[in-house]
């Protein structure tokens, strides 16, 4: 067993749902799991290391199949959870965010500074835990970026190894040239899934009622989906769908569906989820 998934733990009722959907990858893809804890000060090592260890335990005596290790650190989770995700060679990084505030919690916003620090794709999780079938159902948004085709390819191993159905949702653009853009995007999402064996939908709305993210999520809640996966761009996109608000609106989205986010690679390659 040399896979690895990062859950970053903050003690609360997030950290134990995010190693709920771990430990449902990690039934699937056989990894151990990683617990990571993050202090501010020097002072406060004493009493997290205890806390770490206890909740270490719980999870350990609640998912009694699975290898669990624990790492400790003081510094900043904006920078240290992806750094430890590439120490470890970590598969995923999954990670529960919330509402609170204060400490080093993490929520929306923080998310998305995390996200934007490392290199390991990142499930993002709220209060709704894992299906027994795990991501069952997983929404793709296309749109007109290159990076498009690294997102598929993450898309299409996943699919393999929870034999999802893969739900295709491209916005509708007016204009015929980037309308056929995302013609040529939507023929080839639908031949890469096909040539991979995995089931799909594919799914353009005929108006655009509201702004593409509320189309998504609607979209997403009508198919009862169980994750919806998107590329982290920091400039938006020539469909005009993405940027940091859009991003942030996906991951706090009212339906509690777990978000896969990842970074474009600069190479245009994507070997960071390799699980043959």
């Amino acid at each position: 067993m040399n896979d690895v998934l990062l859950v970053p733990v903050d003690f609360t009722t997030a950290s134990r749902i995010a190693v709920n959907h771990a430990a449902s990858v990690a039934h699937t893809i056989g990894a151990s799991i990683h617990l990571f804890h993050v202090v501010g000060k020097k002072s406060e090592l004493e009493d997290a290391h205890m806390r770490l260890e206890s909740f270490m335990s719980e999870m350990k005596a609640e998912f009694n199949d699975l290898a669990f290790n624990m790492t400790l650190r003081k510094g900043s989770i904006f920078e240290d959870i992806g750094e430890m995700a590439e120490e470890l060679g970590a598969k995923l990084i999954i990670m529960g965010t919330h509402g609170m505030k204060g400490m080093q919690f993490i929520v929306g916003s923080n998310a998305l500074r995390i996200v934007s620090s490392s290199i390991t794709p990142i499930v993002i999780v709220q209060d709704r835990p894992i299906r027994p079938e795990g991501y069952e159902d997983i929404v793709v948004p296309l749109d007109l970026h290159k990076e498009t085709k690294q997102k598929l390819a993450l898309v299409a191993k996943m699919a393999k190894y929870f034999h999802s159905k893969v739900h295709l949702i491209s916005p509708n653009e007016n204009d015929e040239f980037l309308a056929n853009t995302l013609k040529r995007n939507l023929t080839y999402a639908s031949q890469m899934l096909q040539k991979a064996g995995v089931s799909y939908t594919v799914t353009v709305p005929e108006t655009d009622e509201g702004d593409f993210a509320e189309v998504l999520l609607r979209f997403a809640a009508s198919k009862d989906a169980d994750l919806i996966m998107i590329m982290n761009l920091r400039e938006k996109s020539l469909a005009g769908i993405l940027g940091g608000s859009y991003t942030q609106r996906i991951i706090t989205n009212q339906a509690q569906i777990p978000t896969l986010l990842i970074n474009p690679s600069e190479t245009g390659d994507f070997n960071i989820f390799d699980l043959s």
